[in-house]
Order: structure tokens, then sequence, then C-alpha cells
């Protein structure tokens, strides 16, 4: 079944070029030109993906990914920005979008990462459940993919889809260290050079919400001059 995708941008001639791009690849697309529009035929939950300009006459992109985040609605969200500030970067991320891309933007990456989104999508999805444990408890810290909740001591801690996808991904292989590249390829489908950042401004968030101390992480540790590791293995338990 061809999948599903949404785009929301107010600009008619990136919204055509991005619709016949992802139409040759065999995929249906339907636009919205404003916000209002835009929240509406999302909160429906029938597409795949939502391709989200960030600049919105109306209800700004922002907003939009906040609703669908507060409704429960995780539809994965790749956000489309003609800023160049780390900041709105990071605002978006922040408020749940999945992926971002700057304006101006080459096909050939919009495609890949449309295409990286969907396939870990895919395989989320369709993983059998006897791969992995139903959720994952350390000291402190329980992971629950099902219902992607994250309990830090008895509180239930919000993260970005991303996020979880990185902590789960993390948890899984506790002890084992990444490379920013190599967590580029496993979380976000993707290893382009000079996205390194995005790996590292998810770390910094995730140890915000999971670390008693983010400045001396306990469970997200740096192993310098290499990547990221996971340190809980001692304490972990699975429950099945």
């Amino acid at each position: 079944m061809p999948k599903s995708i949404l785009v929301i941008e107010d600009n008619n001639d990136i919204a055509n070029l991005v619709m016949i791009n992802l139409r040759g690849k065999h995929m249906r697309v339907d636009h919205a030109a404003n916000g209002e529009a835009g929240l509406e035929m999302a909160l429906t939950g029938n597409y795949d993906l939502v391709i989200l300009d960030l600049m919105l006459p109306g209800v700004d992109g922002m907003d939009i990914c906040r609703t669908m985040r507060r409704k429960e609605l995780y539809t994965p969200v790749l956000m489309l920005t003609a800023k160049t500030s780390e900041l709105d970067r990071v605002l978006g991320l922040e408020v749940g979008a999945d992926d971002y891309l700057t304006k101006p933007f080459g096909v050939p990456e919009l495609v890949a990462r449309v295409t990286a989104i969907l396939r870990r999508a895919c395989e989320y999805q369709s993983q059998p459940a006897a791969d992995n444990p139903a959720s994952l408890e350390f000291d402190g810290l329980s992971v629950d993919p099902g219902k992607r909740q994250v309990l830090v001591g008895d509180s239930n801690t919000e993260l970005t889809a991303r996020e979880f996808d990185l902590l789960w991904h993390f948890a899984l292989n506790p002890g084992r260290v990444f490379t920013r590249a190599q967590l580029l390829d496993s979380v976000w489908g993707y290893g382009h050079d000079g996205y390194e950042h995005t790996v590292n401004s998810h770390i910094n968030r995730l140890r915000a919400k999971i670390e008693t101390d983010p400045a001396n992480p306990r469970y997200v540790i740096t192993v310098w001059g290499v990547g990221y590791k996971f340190s809980g293995d001692d304490s972990r338990r699975e429950v099945k």
C-alpha cells in the first residue's frame, strides 16, 4: 500500500516540488496551504508522515506539532524551516518533530529523509514482540516501548519520538559505544556528514530529562573522542 504523506506548506512552488518528487516515488501526497487546514488534516491520523513548514499563516508549524503530540498523535513529522539558527531547529525537535530540513534543500536529501523516517516507522511497527523485551528497567529508570513511556523514579517523563527511539536504542545495547555516525544511521536512518550536531542536541535534551545531574550523567555517558554509551548493564532487568 502506498505511503500517505501530508505536506503543510504555504509556498506553492516548494509544495509542488515536494509533491511531484514524492509522488514519483509512488507515495500518496495531500497538501494544505495554511496552518488551520493543515492541523485539521493532520489530526485525522490518516497519514504516515507530515512534512511541516515552520512559518505558516495562521497556526504555525510549532503549534501544529505541539498540538499533535499533546493529543498523543505520534505521526512522524519532518519540519521544514527557512531559519538557520540552532535555536529554531532545537525548538522544533523539542515540541516533537522527528527531523528537520533547512531551506533551501536538495530534492535527493528530502527524499532520503522521508524514506528513512518511513522505514524506521515501518521497522518499529512490524518488529516481532519476541525480538525485544516488553520493557526494560534499570536502577531508577524504566523504558516501555509499547506505551512509549519513560519513568524516572515514579515520575512519567515526556520524550519526543526521536528522543525515545534514541533512549531505547541505548537501553537495548548497554555498555556498547556508538559513534555519532552510527547513531545517525541506526536511530535516524541516515548518515549524512555534517549532521552529527543533531545527535549532540538530542543527547543533551535526553540527559536534561532523565538525568538527576545532566552535567554528570549516570545513564548516557560520553566516551571522549569516540561517542556515547549507555551505562546500566549491572541493574538491567527485562520485563516480558
